[in-house]
């Protein structure tokens, strides 16, 4: 049975990998959904990443389609008390930024669509410099207060913002951040690496990345001259005709093949073996996707594969 983690300084514990919603009510539909969920909690999973907005770019949906879908999942297999259930404010076309009064009718919706009465973790889904964080962290403590929420945390936040936060919290005796969701992986570090980074070890936040496995690049399937079938083609080949992505590329295939693991595995483990990072988010529109992903849970890396991934993505 793979170990939980400690999430930042919060009493939630999650697994090492974080189940993204963002493909369910987009490219799985409910069932296909239903499935992946299944199989992910079959193998000890706990901890699932959505959002109010997704998925709200996808002809026809509104957004709330993932959280619905969620809840319905829950609700049929009643285990909600044994899910750590992610969600985010900001970007709903209903519940566009953050100030007090978007965060507390935004949080309410979220609620009814997931068919339950607290949110485990609610991030600030994209910071808005001109709403005072002090307005932000006063809602969000509201909602905490209200047993709403139980953990809050912020993603694509300035290192300044970001402290700013941790500031008023800490000064007001207010709920503070416990996680940090960055865009960060093999291919895609200095958004996170540096500022960002420090003020998340300083203050304890787990960071949970986005994009862990660069849009799809990082599983390995997208070569030179081949064709991807997927939604998400053209952001992960972007990586495809650059140094960097040459590099990581190889020395993924090198470590996988001594290793017996697939790209995407070693890869995430990379990612998990990071200072501050708990669980990366990783999805999977089908449970064929789902094991590779899974397996991080029991791979770590030696000093020397770290250090050969580390130095081929600089």
């Amino acid at each position: 049975m793979t170990s939980l983690r400690k999430l930042g300084t919060s009493d939630l514990e999650v697994f090492p990998l974080s189940l993204g919603g963002n493909v369910f009510g987009w490219t799985a539909d409910e069932t296909e959904s239903f499935a992946v969920l299944d199989a992910y909690a079959d193998a000890g999973g706990n901890f699932i990443d959505t959002a109010d907005s997704y998925s709200a770019w996808v002809e026809g949906n509104t957004g709330g389609e993932s959280e619905t879908i969620i809840g319905k999942w829950v609700k049929a297999r009643g285990n909600r008390a044994d899910m750590v259930i992610a969600t985010k404010v900001s970007q709903h076309p209903e519940y566009q930024g953050l100030s007090a009064a978007t965060i507390k009718a935004a949080a309410d919706a979220s609620l009814a669509r997931l068919g339950t009465d607290h949110i485990d973790l609610y991030y600030t889904h994209f910071d808005k410099p001109e709403v005072p964080v002090e307005e932000i962290i006063t809602a969000l403590d509201d909602l905490v207060k209200a047993g709403k929420v139980r953990a809050i945390a912020a993603s694509n936040i300035t290192p300044e913002r970001l402290q700013a936060s941790l500031d008023f919290s800490a000064r007001e005796g207010l709920a503070r951040y416990v996680a940090l969701q960055p865009h960060y992986n093999l291919v895609s570090r200095d958004t996170y690496e540096g500022a960002l980074q420090s003020v998340a070890a300083d203050a304890g936040l787990s960071a949970v990345p986005y994009f862990a496995l660069a849009k799809g690049f990082l599983t390995g399937k997208y070569r030179p001259g081949t064709t991807v079938d997927s939604p998400r083609a053209a952001g992960a080949g972007a990586y495809l005709d650059t140094p960097r992505g040459t590099r990581v590329l190889a020395a993924l295939d090198e470590i996988a093949r001594s290793r017996n693991a697939e790209i995407a595995t070693i890869a995430l483990a990379w990612l998990t073996a990071q200072p501050t990072v708990t669980a990366p988010i990783a999805s999977a529109r089908t449970t064929t996707q789902l094991p590779p992903l899974l397996a991080v849970a029991d791979l770590t890396l030696t000093p020397e594969e770290l250090k050969t991934l580390t130095e081929a993505s600089e």
